[in-house]
């Protein structure tokens, strides 16, 4: 590939197993803790799921007080399902409600302590909770005060996310675990501390190695970030 060539990311492929059941569960859970009305049954399609979704988001607006035990079953809901990108509507809530420590926080011990499905789904919440930066000079990265004081007081977190991602890679041999963790790990050894730098170019070997097509794609563009 020649330098200019445009480096792409290719998508997360789709988990290798269904387990739509489990979170239709866990937000039907959610939906009755918040004292609303779930939809019908759920069909062979995704529309129960984005009704689901929709109804959790307009009875969250309306609330005027957090029923107790909400905080857990937001972010449990949010490590179950199984879209990447509507996981968002239960763990950004969780971040407002209950700030960004605390969900992080959650989410490091799902990590650590869940299963192989929650390890996954963990990582693909983790996106939606850092920090929507905005810049005084985005060329040279200089954030505004307000964006750097937030970024600082989570750092520790980010850090503490980081190494346990790392070493769950290199030990966890769950394809699904793998593919989700894979695009948040900071794969440069230089921006990493020194004690890391083994498990860094250990992260890279397995990656580059695996049979997987998207570990092997994914590693290369994320090496030289």
């Amino acid at each position: 590939m020649s330098d200019d060539t445009p480096r792409t990311y290719a998508p997360l492929p789709d988990r290798r197993d269904d387990r739509r059941a489990a979170f239709h569960g866990h937000v039907a859970q959610l939906i009755e803790l918040l004292g609303a009305e779930p939809p019908a049954t759920p069909g062979p399609g995704r529309e129960w799921e984005h009704e689901a979704r929709s109804i959790v988001r307009r009875t969250l607006r309306a609330a005027d007080v957090p029923p107790e035990g909400l905080f857990e079953q937001l972010v449990r809901t949010g490590v179950y399902d199984p879209n990447p990108s509507f996981n968002r509507q239960f763990i950004e809530p969780a971040v407002l409600l209950y700030g960004r420590r605390r969900v992080k926080a959650a989410l490091i011990d799902v990590l650590r302590t869940g299963s192989d499905a929650e390890r996954a789904g963990a990582a693909r919440a983790w996106y939606w909770t850092g920090v929507s930066v905005r810049y005084l000079d985005r060329e040279n990265r200089v954030m505004t005060p307000e964006s750097r004081a937030e970024v600082d007081s989570v750092a520790d977190l980010g850090a503490e996310w980081q190494e346990a991602a790392l070493r769950e890679f290199v030990a966890n041999e769950d394809l699904d675990v793998r593919r989700c963790l894979l695009p948040g790990l900071v794969l440069n050894a230089r921006r990493r501390p020194a004690e890391l730098h083994g498990l860094v170019a250990e992260a890279v070997r397995i990656a580059r190695n695996h049979p997987d097509a998207y570990l092997r794609h994914r590693v290369e563009i994320q090496v030289g970030e």
